[in-house]
């Protein structure tokens, strides 16, 4: 396992997504991330997944996603006994992260200026929907509203399908790597500050900044962004293309691509055309430009063509289903996916994706399947002294 962050002890209180996935980044880098659950059910995603089984073993598959090699408490933080081995953990810890709503660890005694007297190194990481402060701040976050407030939805799909949900959780997961990155830079500045943080993430705030280029257009000049499905608002032929069997991507953004486009498919004319010859043009006439490229893009299968354009310089691939994209030769070669001993529902092993790079070319992956809930607890309060205590008290 890589160990850029084995030095680090993180405190996982989130649910579900955005701050489980964060937590998961750290994870992976060889941080001690110890989840703190509350008695029962624990994190939501515990009950969350595709397979009833795991869910009512509460070991879901959404909650398998973003918790390999963590370790797992059981502390019911409306009691005092447990906050005080909470404070206790707070003591050795480098970060605390949570995805409350604004406030509810203020009312629990626990916010960063009582914590960060415990510990003045401390980084606080609070992602919420909105943010800590502002009219919306106390409201109702989930990923699919987020995505409706930002615009995304507006601007996914074509004039007909749009407004659409992009597929997965990206507003959650866009929120949990904007605080992973803001917590890292912080432990940073800690190394010459040896002072502490609180850092406030937003998920409307982080999806907002990742839709750059959209939102540049219309700040600076003054382009209402419009749902174009699977085109390139940037370039023609820039987008998705029907075959004789199959969809393929091409991206002949330059001019240089459009040409060499153009002699692979036998359609030298299409260079020639008043229409095509430049970028601006293309962009107008990027539909009559579609139907002469599809047609001769006919003769041969989106796999065949993927080659053959790659081959010339021009970018192109297949689209994929999620099955097809995780078994993929390149996908294989990077080992994104690790097995891991499971042991739970009769199931000898599990499968889990890593992080998105390699660190001195190996892949950074889990060691350490999700923990079940409270696995640890007796483990960790053993080592911290006499403060904590073994058991959690019940939820009352």
């Amino acid at each position: 396992m890589t160990q850029l962050l084995k030095d680090i002890r993180v405190l996982d209180l989130t649910n579900v997504l955005s701050g489980p996935f964060c937590a998961y980044q750290f994870a992976l880098l060889g941080a001690d991330v110890i989840k703190v659950e509350p008695p029962g059910k624990g994190d939501l995603a515990r009950q969350l997944g595709a397979d009833s089984d795991l869910n009512r073993e509460l070991m879901g598959a959404s909650f398998l996603a973003q918790n390999g090699n963590k370790r797992s408490v059981v502390l019911n933080l409306k009691s005092e006994k447990d906050k005080t081995s909470f404070k206790a953990l707070v003591e050795s810890a480098d970060v605390v992260l949570e995805n409350f709503r604004p406030g509810v660890m203020k009312r629990l005694g626990l916010d960063y200026e009582v914590l960060s007297r415990i510990n003045p190194r401390l980084v606080y990481c609070a992602i919420s929907g909105f943010g800590q402060d502002g009219p919306l701040a106390n409201a109702p976050a989930y990923d699919q509203i987020i995505q409706g407030l930002s615009g995304l939805m507006s601007i996914t799909g074509d004039a007909e399908s749009h407004p659409l949900r992009v597929g997965y959780p990206v507003c959650d997961t866009l929120g949990g790597i904007t605080a992973a990155f803001a917590v890292s830079a912080a432990l940073v500045s800690r190394s010459s500050t040896q002072r502490g943080t609180f850092i406030d993430v937003s998920m409307l705030d982080s999806i907002l900044a990742s839709m750059g280029w959209i939102v540049s257009n219309l700040l600076i000049a003054g382009q209402v962004p419009q749902p174009m499905g699977n085109e390139n608002f940037t370039a023609s032929p820039s987008g998705t293309f029907r075959t004789g069997e199959g969809l393929l991507n091409i991206a002949a953004n330059k001019q240089e691509q459009f040409e060499a486009l153009c002699d692979l498919l036998d359609a030298s004319e299409l260079k020639e055309d008043t229409r095509f010859v430049g970028r601006e043009g293309r962009k107008q006439h990027r539909t009559a430009l579609k139907k002469a490229l599809e047609e001769r893009l006919a003769s041969a299968d989106a796999e065949t063509w993927a080659e053959r354009l790659n081959d010339a310089g021009i970018p192109a691939g297949k689209v994929l289903d999620v099955p097809s994209a995780l078994t993929q030769p390149q996908v294989q070669h990077r080992s994104l996916v690790k097995e891991l001993p499971f042991g739970i529902d009769n199931r000898q092993s599990i499968r889990l994706t890593g992080a998105g790079f390699r660190v001195d070319g190996r892949a950074v992956l889990p060691n350490s399947p999700p923990p079940t809930l409270g696995q640890h607890t007796d483990e960790i309060f053993a080592g911290i002294g006499s403060t904590a205590k073994a058991k959690p008290e019940e939820t009352t």
